[in-house]
């Protein structure tokens, strides 16, 4: 069964969307590991700036990304093709970041966001901990993600040329 352009699109949604949003996950990380050698105030304020935008960037980058998974899961479910399981564990890690972000991401940035810079609570490096263990699930998760959409796209577009060339024309014989 041929797969219409609303796939190929989904396809290159998930993979540009999902890039960027892995991206994204890796450099907070970096930039999260690097205020572990900070005090609390240092803490606070950073995390106050990284909290003016950083949310909508993640939602507008992991919203696009799961649907487009979802989208690609069910073309190959309905074609019943061997392109189901790449985009489906995919789509099972981008929904345990959901998950992971809705559960303990969200509630401390909306905590953090009370924090006065001058004095953190007593509880401050705790909270931190959690917090950064929780981003560094889902970003080992977005990073399997990525790849395995990565591998999608490209193993689909091997066995999709390939089944959709058309065969040589015959060579005709001269008299």
């Amino acid at each position: 069964m041929k797969q219409g352009p609303l796939f190929s699109i989904a396809r290159w949604i998930g993979l540009i969307f999902g890039g960027v949003f892995t991206g994204f996950l890796v450099c907070v990380m970096v930039l999260e590991t690097s205020l572990r050698d900070y005090d609390a105030k240092v803490y606070a304020q950073v995390r106050q700036v990284e909290l003016d935008n950083l949310d909508t960037l993640a939602s507008a980058t992991l919203i696009p990304t799961i649907i487009a998974t979802a989208i690609l899961v069910f073309g190959a479910w309905k074609a019943k093709g061997k392109d189901l399981y790449l985009p489906l564990a995919a789509l099972a890690l981008l929904l345990l970041i959901l998950i992971l972000t809705i559960a303990v991401n969200l509630p401390i940035n909306a905590d953090q966001k009370d924090w006065t810079v001058t004095s953190p609570p007593s509880d401050w490096a705790d909270v931190r901990d959690k917090w950064q263990t929780s981003h560094a699930v889902r970003t080992v998760a977005a990073l399997v993600a990525f790849a395995l959409l990565s591998v999608s796209a490209i193993t689909h577009r091997v066995t999709g040329t390939a089944s959709a060339a058309p065969a040589p024309a015959p060579l005709s014989t001269r008299s």
